[in-house]
């Protein structure tokens, strides 16, 4: 297997000294999170341990095998003498070739189970760790995702397990090999001539010092590109999501101008690997040919003291040539154990992110809902150090209640709302959902019986149906075309070409914001939750939409709690209460009629053109 260069490029066979070097400067994590996750990194081997000890057992035969071929021939030019006198000379020669074709063989086959085997080992761990990285991000909470970056996020799942399956792979196989190659070679010249082995031993400290230098820098490069090369994912993702934004203001000019500015920060970063590798190797290969020039010289002195052999000579070239491949294999892996290593790291860093939110010690799931919500002096922040967006709001919703929510902008709708199913936690005072604390329920649970319609429209790539029911995966096709109806949307879907078939692209790209607003809506009705909540669902919808939707509201309402934020007059004049929350908190309570009367809050939102 050819070694690769800090960009991943086809390069030339390092030499003996560069990774005996490299190797020897590896360090061991220090401190004790570096260690716990080594740990971590070793226990992913567990559920393949008889394939990764046969591959280690096919690695030492490698080994053994290429060690065999230089003492075979050397056997064979000692015994030239002994063997141009003897009359089955020819037959002799090719019976030790034979033997030596024999050691070739099952070097081969060796090989072959190491390359393919590990190969194969590696891309399950890889696949392992994505799935892993996968899910754990499903349980993080909204607080994360406030802080993070998709880009980044992308890359850590992405790009860097990629790196991993190689590491998982080549890391035992490679150290196994290169550690009894190297060994055993050194063995062989140590016991052929020792002077020559203590030359080239005298030689490996100014190379390990050379290389731990320069593998220090590579890995603080290595570092810095892959957090740019997320920031360049994150660009992309940012500017190719909002195509039809970008051409519409005709700003392709400014976000080619972005993405160039991401993109020559990642060069340099890479230019800056380049050069500690390409530095590295000028003095590992000069090295690896000063190990080869010490061995010529100082073989021909000693031989002409008679001192050494012609034939040892060959066989301490041959065992410098051996040298030669433990030192690509461990130069291979301190290569993937800085790339790899590196990626490793950063999914840990992942993996080690606490959910905001998650189920307390002895949570316990919620049976039948009734609908009655509560909340009691609630205060909540989004940053530890923020303002508050709500202090002291206490109030209660009975059971089967049509409520509306309506305020300015910006004092918190959607955050009180949030707090019901916990995608955010009360910084004081509780949330209650028939009576029980909503912390002192499972997650799942919670969020089974409780249905958002999110004011971010938001459709997964796939058909019509499939969007659908991702509200209730086993609906019934009745259920799913009665959701439809309800919210309005069953008219466009069949007007598709597929009807309720049809693919629709990704994020609902092939469907105007009324449409996929409606389909978000019949989500949720497919749902039927017990409590069921609209967060400015019907802002993107037309009038004659919207008109079916608040025809389709009391009945959707009836036997289940619905809480309401809109700004259209229209949506909710009709509600059971309305709720009139401000910077101060919820400063009226009533209805439409009665709110109207008071002249207050309310009544001033409702003079501005019908919207509140």
């Amino acid at each position: 297997m050819a070694s690769k260069s800090f960009g991943g490029e086809q390069r030339a066979q390092p030499g003996p000294s560069r990774l005996l070097s490299r190797l020897l400067s590896f360090r061991r994590p220090s401190s004790n999170r570096a260690r716990v996750r080594f740990g971590r990194f070793l226990s992913y081997y567990r559920p393949h341990l008889p394939l990764l000890i046969a591959d280690l057992l096919c690695a030492g035969l490698v080994a053994a095998t290429a060690l065999a071929l230089p003492l075979l021939a050397n056997l064979l030019v000692t015994r030239l003498p002994e063997l141009a006198a003897a009359p089955d000379a020819v037959a002799q020669i090719m019976a030790l070739g034979a033997v030596m074709l024999g050691v070739f063989l099952v070097q081969a086959l060796a090989t072959y189970f190491v390359d393919y085997q590990g190969h194969a080992m590696g891309a399950r761990i890889e696949a392992q760790v994505r799935r892993e990285l996968f899910e754990h991000c499903q349980k993080l909470s909204f607080g994360f995702y406030d802080r993070q970056r998709t880009g980044q996020l992308m890359s850590r799942i992405g790009n860097d397990s990629l790196w991993l399956g190689e590491l998982f792979h080549h890391g035992p196989e490679d150290v196994a090999i290169g550690v009894l190659k190297f060994g055993g070679a050194m063995a062989v010249l140590a016991y052929i001539d020792p002077v020559i082995a203590l030359l080239i031993a005298f030689l490996i400290p100014f190379a390990i010092g050379y290389a731990m230098h320069f593998n220090r820098r590579m890995n603080v490069a290595l570092r810095t590109s892959r957090e740019r090369i997320g920031d360049i994912n994150e660009r992309m993702e940012d500017a190719l999501s909002g195509i039809r934004v970008v051409q519409s203001f005709a700003n392709e000019a400014d976000e080619l101008a972005r993405f160039e500015h991401e993109n020559r920060r990642f060069l340099e970063s890479r230019k800056a690997g380049y050069r500690s590798e390409a530095l590295l190797w000028v003095g590992m290969d000069g090295f690896s040919q000063l190990v080869t020039i010490v061995v010529i010289v100082a073989g021909t002195l000693r031989i002409l003291t008679a001192e050494l052999t012609p034939a040892d000579l060959l066989t301490l070239l041959l065992c410098v040539g051996v040298l030669v491949d433990p030192v690509r294999r461990l130069d291979n892996f301190i290569r993937l154990w800085q790339e790899g290593y590196t990626g490793f790291v950063r999914a840990m860093e992942l993996l080690e992110e606490e959910p905001d939110i998650a189920d307390r010690p002895g949570a316990r799931p919620l049976g039948q809902v009734a609908g009655a919500i509560g909340f009691r002096n609630v205060g909540f922040r989004y940053e530890a150090e923020g303002p508050r967006v709500l202090d002291g709001i206490s109030f209660d919703i009975a059971p089967g209640s049509f409520i509306a929510l309506v305020g300015p902008s910006g004092v918190g709708k959607s955050t009180l709302c949030s707090l019901i199913p916990r995608f955010y936690d009360v910084l004081s005072g509780s949330v209650t959902l028939d009576g029980q604390d909503v912390r002192d329920v499972t997650l799942a649970s919670l969020r089974r019986n409780v249905g958002v319609v999110q004011q971010d429209v938001y459709l997964f790539s796939g058909t019509v149906a499939q969007n659908l029911r991702y509200g209730r995966p086993g609906a019934s096709e009745d259920a799913v075309v009665a959701a439809a109806k309800a919210a309005n949307a069953h008219d466009f879907i069949m007007a598709l070409p597929q009807g309720y078939d049809t693919d629709i692209g990704q994020r609902g790209v092939k469907l105007s914001g009324g449409q996929k607003q409606r389909l978000t809506i019949a989500r949720a009705f497919l749902k039927d939750p017990p409590v069921l909540i609209f967060d400015e669902a019907t802002s993107a919808l037309d009038n004659d939409s919207e008109r079916a939707v608040q025809q389709a509201l009391p009945g959707l309402a009836r036997g289940r709690t619905m809480l309401v934020i809109a700004h259209r007059l229209s949506t909710i004049r009709h509600a059971d209460r309305i709720l009139v929350l401000t910077r101060d908190g919820i400063v009226e309570d009533g209805t439409h009629a009665a709110l109207l009367g008071k002249g207050g809050v309310y009544a001033g939102l409702h003079g501005m053109h019908g919207r509140i």
